[in-house]
């Protein structure tokens, strides 16, 4: 009776480790079939299309001498209003209106019309982070300066 026990027991273990390696193998394949799928979808979402952008956003962003200035830019449907005040200068206040356009990417906002000034804006969660001159972010010790927040 025990010789027979153990030869059952024995069956037993051998058919389920086969199983699990029937098993093993149809989840590679399902994970390998999903990978090649994967490749092939494109992401469309940008923030052009997925995030709420349009509002105000301001900061206190560095400048070349002085303390600094103020912008404030509100974005609406295709328009801006760029504010700029210049801290601790009298008469150094600015407005500026125009027009505005996204990117190839749908990542950043370009404002039309402001010429020998940064006017690209890298669109984050509730903000914008002004680049540089050629549409690079900037990097630094600084670099979190640059960040307007809604």
């Amino acid at each position: 009776m025990k010789k027979v026990f153990m030869i059952i027991a024995v069956t037993g273990l051998l058919l389920s480790c086969g199983n699990n390696t029937k098993k093993e193998s149809e989840e590679k394949a399902s994970v390998e079939e999903f990978s090649e799928i994967a490749k092939n979808v494109v992401d469309s979402h940008n923030a052009k299309n997925s995030l709420d952008y349009k509002g105000e956003y301001k900061g206190k962003v560095p400048t070349a001498s002085g303390e600094g200035m103020i912008v404030s830019i509100t974005l609406s449907d295709s328009s801006f209003v760029k504010k700029v005040e210049y801290v601790g200068k009298k008469g150094g206040k600015f407005e500026e209106k125009g027009k505005y356009t996204w990117n190839a990417e749908g990542n950043t906002v370009i404002l039309d019309g402001i010429k020998d000034a940064p006017n690209k804006y890298f669109v984050g969660e509730n903000t914008l982070t002004q680049l540089d001159m050629d549409g690079n972010k900037i990097t630094g010790a600084n670099a979190d300066m640059y960040i307007l927040k809604k």
